[in-house]
């Protein structure tokens, strides 16, 4: 006797069987768990480069651009993204699912060791380079308002005291400021009078690099804000 004898002989059973294995079937789609954007860690790191002063066109041409060009030569590489603002370019590399993020991570600085000697000279400090799960959400967002600030000084303020106020809380990686507004100054150079005094643009832009260091200097040394004096004398 084989298997389909049994089932041919009850038939009442044998329909209450498939009848039973329907709703489980049902039942278990209806309960099976689907999300929009599983929970996966892909083996993404995150560079960061600052360039205070430089445009976003700059800081993508001369900042971006060399980074990215050794970023493409590391492999398991799958996909390379970079965003270029006034003074930041951020790099996004993700890489296969089964890359080891720690050996990635040693790839990536390796990378940026190399790419060294084509960054601007006056970059202020290395790139820096993070770990990061784009599946991540942001655990909690601040508003800061003021009714007597400006947008620029409170800007200032957001950067320089609430976020490293925020950065030294135990478990705190990665803190974004969105919607800053920076002031800035656009120079004008006659080349002429410029030659007369016998000075170059190199020289003009030092200085100006120099006031702006002094103007963060006197800032952190009088908190957050500089005192009228010295606003009033051009810093």
């Amino acid at each position: 006797m084989n298997i389909s004898t049994l089932f041919i002989q009850r038939p009442i059973a044998t329909s209450l069987l498939m009848l039973l294995v329907s709703l489980l079937g049902v039942a278990g789609y209806l309960l099976m768990p689907i999300a929009a954007l599983p929970q996966v860690e892909l083996p993404t790191i995150r560079v960061s480069a600052d360039l205070p002063g430089a445009s976003a066109e700059v800081m993508a041409t001369s900042v971006a651009a060399p980074l990215e060009r050794q970023f493409a030569l590391i492999s398991g590489v799958t996909e390379l993204s970079s965003t270029s603002a006034l003074g930041n370019s951020s790099i996004t590399i993700q890489f296969d699912l089964n890359r080891n993020i720690d050996a990635a991570a040693q790839d990536v600085q390796a990378a940026i060791n190399a790419a060294a000697g084509l960054l601007p000279k006056n970059l202020p400090n290395p790139p820096t380079y993070e770990k990061a799960n784009p599946a991540d959400f942001q655990i909690m967002s601040l508003a800061v308002t003021s009714n007597t600030l400006p947008l620029s000084e409170l800007n200032v303020y957001a950067d320089s005291y609430i976020a490293q106020r925020l950065s030294r809380v135990r478990g705190v990686g990665l803190i974004d400021l969105h919607g800053e507004q920076k002031p800035a100054v656009r120079v004008q150079i006659d080349p002429n009078k410029l030659a007369s005094i016998q000075l170059s643009l190199e020289q003009v832009r030092s200085a100006l690099a120099t006031a702006t260091v002094l103007l963060v200097a006197v800032a952190a040394l009088f908190g957050w804000r500089a005192p009228e004096t010295y606003r009033a004398r051009g810093f």
